[in-house]
């Protein structure tokens, strides 16, 4: 059997993992830390450290296995044909030669693209969207990433920046985000600005539980503490993530107004929220956008939960290197 390595480079893990070329197994499945704090350099190096060991365990579980490449996953925006990621902005690298520096280290050949693509071709290859022509991906972690799928190929654009959902405008006069724009989707609903808003509602004098999670250190207070709040049925967790769902809402509408496609997955932490997120996302969507493109459409939260990159960025290698790619 066949394998490459799909790496998924995050604004906090790292995952690596060996896919059959297939798609029907995964084997030696790691995620690391990301620190993006030490430098490109020593993210880099943690990778290979990772891709290395990886390739090991392949070897070791499957006799006579063969990796054949590797494909990697990292925020954009990108120059997919040069392997340079431009500019990360929750990573802070700008102009690195990401794949030729890697393709270097570990010698095999290899492939680039950005995460949030990956992901969502991860989850349409053996996921969530598999069996759909058309399909989109937002994943929601660090940051607001997004993926499209036309007519069965991933979709790049004109200078592979198709698929920035996170730095789509929802709010002209709103908050700061990341990127220097204002009113982005991710600074409303990434997962740090879901921490963000609810630390905010506390500040302010609202009355929670949420504090009892973390022992009183608002410091301490993640997107994961306002699911779990939540779901215990705390009245300003419920809050932040019913506004969650009508911020995404908007910016799902849109897309699904412009694209109309067959599902729209949800990728990351987020979906841990349940139906306290997916009721009224679904709700706000079908109330914004037009009606035979809302009954085209399934919105259903990822399958390979901490893995879609890592299938992703080894179908993006095998798709850069079949026959006429």
């Amino acid at each position: 059997m066949r394998y490459v390595l799909g790496i998924d480079i995050g604004g906090t893990n790292l995952v690596v993992g060996s896919v059959a070329e297939d798609g029907s197994a995964l084997h030696a499945l790691a995620s690391e830390p990301t620190h993006a704090e030490t430098g490109a350099g020593a993210v880099v190096d943690r990778l290979v450290s990772m891709a290395e060991r990886a390739i090991q365990a392949t070897l070791r579980e499957e006799p006579g296995a063969e990796i054949i490449g590797l494909g990697v996953g990292a925020p954009g925006p990108l120059d997919t044909k040069s392997g340079v990621v431009l500019l990360t902005p929750n990573l802070g690298w700008v102009n690195l030669p990401l794949r030729d520096i890697i393709h270097d280290r570990l010698h095999l050949p290899a492939a680039l693209d950005n995460d949030a693509n990956c992901a969502v071709l991860g989850e349409w290859w053996v996921g969530a969207a598999r069996g759909t022509r058309n399909a989109i991906g937002v994943t929601i972690g660090t940051g607001i990433g997004g993926g499209l799928i036309l007519e069965g190929k991933l979709y790049h654009g004109a200078s592979d920046c198709a698929g920035e959902i996170g730095h789509t405008t929802i709010d002209t006069e709103g908050r700061r985000c990341k990127c220097g724009n204002y009113g982005c989707l991710e600074a409303y609903t990434s997962g740090p600005n879901i921490a963000l808003r609810a630390v905010e509602a506390i500040e302010a004098g609202a009355e929670t539980r949420l504090g009892s999670y973390v022992d009183g250190d608002l410091t301490r207070v993640t997107a994961q503490t306002v699911y779990q709040a939540a779901n215990d049925g705390d009245e300003l967790a419920l809050e932040v993530v019913t506004d969650t769902a009508r911020f995404l809402g908007a910016g799902i509408a849109n897309l699904v107004n412009v694209f109309n496609p067959e599902a729209v997955v949800i990728c990351g932490g987020v979906t841990l929220a349940g139906d306290h997120l997916f009721v009224p996302l679904r709700r706000e969507v079908t109330r914004r956008a037009f009606k035979p493109a809302v009954n085209a459409c399934r919105i259903v939260p990822c399958e390979l939960v901490g893995t879609a990159g890592v299938y992703g960025a080894a179908k993006v290698f095998l798709d850069q290197m079949a026959p006429g790619a």
